[in-house]
């Protein structure tokens, strides 16, 4: 009965894409998940569609298809995470961001966003009719609950994880599937973390007990701190996380991660979606140790704060001298996305004895080869605020880390220009006086 539904259902990409009508919303693509075969379906058709609107994030491949229409006639990409690749588009107008709290993107789904069409990759159906997300569990299934059409394209490389919930779907739930074969997986390497890097990660690590449970972005300073935790003595570490990456595969083989310690998933490794390298993939495949969940279960506050010592650790592009905290932005121009680091900052916050570190360095250079401090007295006009000043815990540089909880205006002030680079704290304390958040003489 399942093999027979499953080869009624069987097409190619071409027919399968013949499913998505002018001024459908599609939900195509999230990190590590790309479907090859039916993205080269939907360029074959460009000319014959108009204003089809396709969402996805966090992109490791090229989108040919936006780009061989450069007008926007035909496609636009509407991302809730933008990366490099989107990021690029973006600037020729090729694509736009969805601002997102990412734990509530399900419901955003279900209840806000228009979706026609689902056409996603997936790994080979089980003999119980199941078909896994593998590395993208994210909000996948909410879409699959609103669409009028879902095509699965089959990769055969594909990772099968366990759950968790709504980190599979059924064959009864899919109208096409094709078969793509082993095609491999996007690689997204580690990038190798400087000297920097790994002075802020030390500083981290010391607010690391046994028995916590990490949280980690993505990121030269987590993956020096994911190295750093694979080295040291700690024990009985617990992985609760949006992103699975290679950094908590060298945690687990260096038997700091058991997870017995944990509230929720006891003994398991939960996460939404997950982008690294081989190494990964193949650590994730029907590992019994991993729990894939949709992300309103691993970010959202209210789940994650029950876990005891919530460790989140995540990066910055500024801080001003309030503790607004931007991510996503450089002024008006984006970078990526909120993504989930506000909802961790809040649950690392309110889970027993957990914290929350925004870590960035002191400076960055400019394009013209300039020094400029990421500590500023005011946000870059234009920048967006990811983590507002209420919100913020640890904030960690190079030079020293500062809890900003409880603190009055001057107390802040005084507090992330002890951490700023010393080249810069004059200027600071100068600006810090003119908005009358200084209070030495």
């Amino acid at each position: 009965m399942i093999l027979d539904d499953y080869k009624k259902k069987l097409v190619s990409a071409d027919v399968a894409m013949k499913a998505v009508k002018d001024g459908d919303w599609v939900e195509f693509a999230w990190g590590a998940s790309f479907p090859n075969l039916l993205a080269a379906a939907l360029d074959k058709r460009r000319d014959e569609l108009k204003d089809v609107n396709l969402r996805g994030g966090v992109i490791t491949k090229p989108l040919f298809f936006i780009e061989n229409d450069p007008n926007g006639e035909h496609f636009t990409w509407n991302s809730m995470h933008m990366s490099g690749i989107e990021r690029k588009l973006a600037q020729k107008g090729l694509a736009y961001y969805i601002p997102i709290k990412y734990s509530e993107v399900p419901r955003y789904i279900r209840e806000n966003c228009q979706t026609d069409v689902v056409a996603i990759q997936v790994a080979p159906m089980d003999e119980y009719g199941y078909f896994s997300f593998g590395v993208s569990v994210s909000h996948y299934y909410a879409a699959i609950e609103k669409a009028r059409t879902v095509i699965v394209e089959v990769n055969d490389d594909m990772p099968k994880v366990q759950g968790g919930y709504e980190h599979n779907v059924h064959i009864s739930k899919v109208d096409y599937v094709v078969e793509g074969g082993p095609q491999g997986l996007p690689v997204l390497p580690s990038s190798a973390p400087s000297e920097l890097d790994k002075q802020i990660a030390g500083l981290v690590i010391s607010e690391i007990e046994d028995g916590s449970c990490i949280q980690l972005g993505i990121g030269g300073m987590p993956n020096a701190l994911g190295s750093m935790i694979a080295e040291s003595d700690l024990k009985d570490l617990g992985i609760h996380t949006e992103m699975l990456v290679d950094g908590f595969v060298d945690m687990v083989n260096a038997g700091r991660v058991t997870g017995l310690r944990k509230n929720l998933d006891k003994g398991r490794m939960a996460y939404s979606f997950a982008a690294g390298t081989q190494k990964l993939y193949d650590f994730m495949n029907d590992n019994p140790a991993i729990a894939g969940y949709p992300v309103d279960y691993t970010n959202h506050p209210f789940v994650a704060s029950k876990i005891d010592k919530l460790i989140s650790i995540n990066s910055a592009v500024e801080i001003d001298l309030s503790g607004q905290v931007c991510s996503e932005s450089a002024g008006p121009y984006i970078i990526s996305g909120a993504g989930g680091q506000l909802d961790f900052v809040e649950a690392a916050y309110n889970s027993k004895g957990g914290k929350s570190f925004i870590c960035l360095p002191s400076t960055y250079k400019d394009k013209n080869g300039n020094v400029k401090s990421r500590i500023r007295g005011q946000i870059t006009l234009g920048s967006i605020i990811t983590d507002t000043r209420p919100c913020v815990h640890y904030v960690v540089t190079e030079y020293g880390k500062v809890n900003l909880k409880g603190m009055s205006s001057w107390q802040r002030a005084e507090a992330l220009i002890s951490i700023a680079h010393p080249d810069f704290r004059d200027e600071l304390i100068a600006e810090a006086r003119e908005l009358r958040i200084w209070r030495k003489k």
